[in-house]
């Protein structure tokens, strides 16, 4: 019989991957709220739009289970430094493998694992943005531009994230693509909405993939072949005309040329007096015009 670890992993579909977490939350106890359905959409989008070099499915399943052994204001019972270590502890007993296991563990940086894995930068950055545009029981939701400076100036102002500059203008972009409703709402906005709205998990995973998975992936193509015919028409601008340069110009910005290579080179391509020759027209060399 596989184990669990092989079960999820081979199953593709993030919509029933999240369904498989769920009920392994319910029967397992584990941690599972809609704030993860958010983070795994999220880091869908930022993988497939900024065509990121990593194994989507793989990170997407951590995302989904990271956060596995994290409990209800976990900052106030001492947990906040503990959940991601037992998480991953938790997680190798289901059969996912240490570099697994480690990926998660490193969701952020209290148990010192090094070196970390660049999949533990993506889920942290993501983790962290995502926390701060949803309301908590002490404040409430800060915009995404709001959420990106906080990132910036306090988050990682001193932490090293190799995909902070990246998820950066994800974001920025992401508030220029809307889905049309009663008025155009950017992406990660109306998820958070939906967030907010839905009562409960399950509910909010139909929520996404049943109404707005289809609408928000053909506003993302849109607005990518707008900006290609964008950058297409850019590439082919016609520049202005410059006048012909006479053989006499161009022979000498060759002569230049082979000067200073022969310089690298620590050989002459021409002697000092053949260059002048061809400079003053003394040599029977001749260009075509």
């Amino acid at each position: 019989m596989e184990d669990f670890a092989t079960y999820i992993l081979e199953e593709k579909d993030l919509a029933q991957k999240m369904m498989i977490t769920y009920y392994l939350s319910k029967k397992a106890g584990i941690y599972f709220d809609k704030s993860i359905v958010l983070k795994a959409e999220i880091t869908k989008l930022f993988i497939e739009y900024m065509r990121l070099n990593v194994d989507e499915n793989l990170v997407l399943t951590a995302m989904l289970l990271c956060n596995c052994k994290k409990v209800e204001n976990s900052q106030k019972i001492g947990k906040l430094e503990t959940f991601a270590k037992e998480g991953s502890e938790y997680l190798a007993e289901l059969g996912f493998n240490s570099y697994f296991c480690r990926i998660c563990e490193q969701i952020n940086r209290y148990s010192g694992s090094t070196p970390r894995e660049r999949e533990s930068d993506l889920l942290e950055v993501v983790d962290q943005f995502t926390g701060l545009i949803l309301n908590r029981v002490e404040r409430t939701a800060f915009s995404t531009l709001e959420a990106l400076v906080i990132l910036q100036e306090k988050n990682f102002k001193y932490i090293d994230n190799r995909y902070l500059e990246l998820f950066d203008r994800f974001v920025k972009e992401m508030e220029n693509i809307t889905i049309k409703e009663n008025i155009d709402v950017p992406i990660i906005q109306k998820l958070v909405h939906l967030h907010n709205k839905e009562a409960n998990v399950k509910t909010f995973i139909a929520s996404i993939f049943n109404r707005y998975d289809e609408r928000i992936n053909e506003a993302i193509k849109k607005s990518l072949k707008k900006k290609s015919k964008k950058i297409l028409e850019q590439e082919h601008q016609i520049e202005p005309t410059t006048p012909q340069k006479t053989a006499t110009e161009k022979m000498k910005e060759i002569v230049e040329s082979n000067r200073e290579a022969a310089k690298e080179a620590n050989r002459a391509l021409f002697s000092e007096d053949t260059a002048q020759k061809v400079l003053n027209h003394k040599s029977t060399y001749k260009m075509e015009e």
